[in-house]
């Protein structure tokens, strides 16, 4: 399997605008983003219109459009962090490519300037090897080959469906974490991607990501909410439970996930203690969460992701939400989310 040409035309880049005025950070990444068309989601829960500047060929999506498109009362959250996942709903493009709007490019070791979009289509474009660890990383990169001993038949590998980047500066530790380390940063670039192995699940963060839509867009499930009413979101969980999905149906599909490579800079926002208040439920119940997507296995009939999204909703149902209403509700938004992409795909 070779590396794929990939246009620029195929490629879809969302932000998920929190803030109310996002020309630093469109024009710290004008270089990479003017050759791309962009969607812009503003959070629902801004008041105020964004404030972009002039030079992007982009589509903007505000509150009304979402509530045109998924309904006032929907059990999906698109609030917050989550208004990302509605650009990944109204792209009809191949590749997606997500970065927050906290984050600027990053610089390598000697100083250049990183483009992360490349970098993520590199990933998208080259095969991934989930079967079989190379110890030498991803043997597609430059520089690097397969190891003595990686079989010959495993060689070709499969197409690479997720791309999970990093960033620099402000580390992505969990809220505990950082209240205990508040000051610790991360400095560490390590020039390497590698492919996830199979039936092992990862933390997947959307802060710095890129996948193929036509493969595992319907997997990206949204974020969905701790409590019945109200704006109590998973914050920094709601990616894992997205992450495991996909994970999921990556392996059943036998699909590829790749992490490292590129890096953005993540600049400081939000407080450690006040994410903890909101994000105490989510880490408890993690530990649950983890063992149930380590057993899942599908059936030889789930062939789409949209189908494996929505056996593993009647399996949260089941399993879960028998133990807890919190999971009971999760597996209705799955099941909601499906439908609606069917819905908006049919358009």
């Amino acid at each position: 399997m070779s590396e794929a040409v990939i246009k620029n035309e195929e490629v879809d880049i969302v932000i998920g605008a929190l803030q109310p005025d996002l020309t630093s950070f469109m024009e710290a990444w004008r270089p990479v983003f003017s050759q791309f068309h962009l969607i812009i989601v503003q959070d629902p829960d801004l008041k105020d219109d964004v404030k972009i500047p002039e030079g992007f060929n982009l589509t903007l999506y505000k509150k009304s459009d979402i509530e045109k498109v998924a309904g006032s009362t929907s059990s999906i959250s698109f609030s917050g962090f989550s208004c990302r996942y509605f650009g990944y709903l109204m792209s009809k493009k191949k590749y997606i490519i997500s970065i927050d709007d906290d984050c600027v490019p990053a610089k390598d070791p000697n100083g250049y300037p990183i483009d992360a979009v490349a970098q993520h289509l590199t990933n998208l474009s080259t095969p991934a090897t989930p079967f079989f660890f190379n110890t030498l990383y991803d043997p597609f990169c430059d520089g690097s080959d397969f190891v003595r001993g990686y079989p010959f038949s495993l060689r070709t590998g499969v197409e690479c469906a997720l791309s999970c980047g990093l960033w620099l500066n402000l580390a992505d530790y969990d809220a505990p974490t950082q209240v205990l380390k508040p000051d610790q940063k991360n400095s560490r670039y390590v020039d390497a991607v590698l492919t996830v192995p199979a039936r092992t699940m990862l933390p997947v963060s959307g802060i710095n990501v890129g996948f193929n839509n036509e493969l595992i867009g319907p997997a990206l499930v949204p974020a969905f909410r701790l409590a019945k009413e109200g704006n109590l979101r998973w914050e920094t969980m709601e990616d894992i439970w997205t992450g495991m999905c996909v994970k999921v149906v990556s392996d059943h599909l036998r699909l590829g996930v790749k992490s490292g490579l590129p890096y953005v800079w993540r600049k400081e926002r939000g407080s450690a203690v006040a994410s903890l208040k909101k994000e105490w439920e989510g880490v408890r119940v993690m530990e649950d969460v983890v063992p149930f997507f380590q057993s899942i296995r599908l059936s030889e009939t789930a062939a789409t992701a949209e189908d494996c999204v929505s056996e593993i909703a009647v399996l949260v149902k089941g399993r879960l939400g028998a133990e807890n209403e919190m999971f009971g509700r999760a597996a209705d938004a799955m099941a909601e989310w499906i439908k609606l992409w069917k819905q908006v795909r049919s358009l």
